[in-house]
């Protein structure tokens, strides 16, 4: 798109009826920026065992929990044995979460413009469904801790490689054998941190991380930090794990868990165009329902740091 810069001097001045301004070839890309995104872990760290029971917003899930069964001494001559109740306990996984947005394109917009704003700005419309959905599931995941716990608010993990504070890997190891006191397997770990962490975390001096994150290619999926694992958990790296609360910075929480802790179904994920009733516009919405649920308190760890 080209076009003329208003109050400019004419190329020839002195030619008769010469009235436009001076003309300058304005280019207007058809490129735009696009924001940077966030990248989304919750899908990655959640299981999706109970999608297909659910099929509009308010469902309910009711999963049963394996009863626990005791066992007792047994003797020769023994008469009376004793029998376990069995338990019907239930988890209830209810899809009560709901986001939307919604914008409107101008006629004029669709013909005459060099972008395509309704591609664009759904495209955007998308990533932020998508990142709200993200903070909502991990924020439900460290509120939905047990007694797994390494450090606390009012006494963080001094974190770094000074002396007297605990190195990274030592907070992951700690992490790792909460989960193992729990019986969890080992199988399936996951960690989630900030980028704070896992700066300190590229500092250490172990061997173990003498090969840089991503195989030194750059590339970050999903917001995995390295292709292999380290003291047994998948590492993700994410700036939607919460800030504990009542803490200011330098406070971190670094979340870790297995599989089979959270439970995560999207019950509707629709994006529709109908045409406004008072404008010559068209009204782009989309919907996004999902229900999440912590089944395994004990198969979640955390850890509340400070890095100074």
């Amino acid at each position: 798109v080209m076009g003329f810069e208003a109050g400019a001097t004419n190329y020839n001045p002195g030619t008769s009826g010469q009235t436009n301004s001076f003309w300058l070839p304005e280019v207007f890309s058809k490129k735009v920026q696009v924001a940077f995104r966030k990248s989304a872990v919750a899908e990655a760290i959640c299981n999706t065992d109970y999608m297909g029971e659910i099929a509009q917003f308010g469902d309910t899930v009711n999963i049963i929990k394996e009863p626990t069964i005791t066992v007792t001494d047994y003797t020769r001559a023994t008469t009376s044995l004793a029998s376990t109740v069995l338990t019907d306990q239930e988890l209830v996984l209810q899809v009560d979460q709901a986001k939307y947005f919604q914008f409107k394109v101008d006629d004029l917009e669709k013909r005459f413009s060099h972008v395509n704003w309704q591609q664009v700005a759904s495209d955007n419309a998308a990533y932020q469904l998508k990142d709200a959905f993200d903070v909502n599931v991990i924020t439900a995941a460290v509120a939905g801790i047990g007694s797994n716990a390494y450090g606390t608010v009012a006494a963080p993990i001094d974190t770094g490689h000074a002396t007297g504070e605990v190195d990274p890997l030592d907070v992951l190891a700690r992490l790792a054998r909460l989960l193992d006191d729990a019986n969890v397997p080992e199988e399936n770990r996951w960690v989630v941190a900030k980028p704070e962490f896992y700066e300190e975390l590229a500092k250490t001096s172990s061997k173990l991380l003498s090969v840089d994150y991503n195989q030194g290619n750059g590339g970050l999926r999903n917001g995995l930090v390295a292709s292999g694992e380290l003291r047994g958990f998948k590492m993700y790296k994410s700036s939607n794990v919460p800030t504990p609360s009542g803490s200011g910075n330098p406070t971190h929480q670094i979340l870790a868990g297995h599989m089979s802790a959270v439970s995560c179904a999207q019950s509707l994920s629709t994006v529709e165009s109908i045409r406004d009733n008072d404008s010559f516009k068209d009204i782009v919405r989309g919907l996004l329902v999902w229900g999440r649920k912590v089944l395994r308190p004990e198969a979640l760890a955390l850890a509340i740091i400070k890095i100074d």
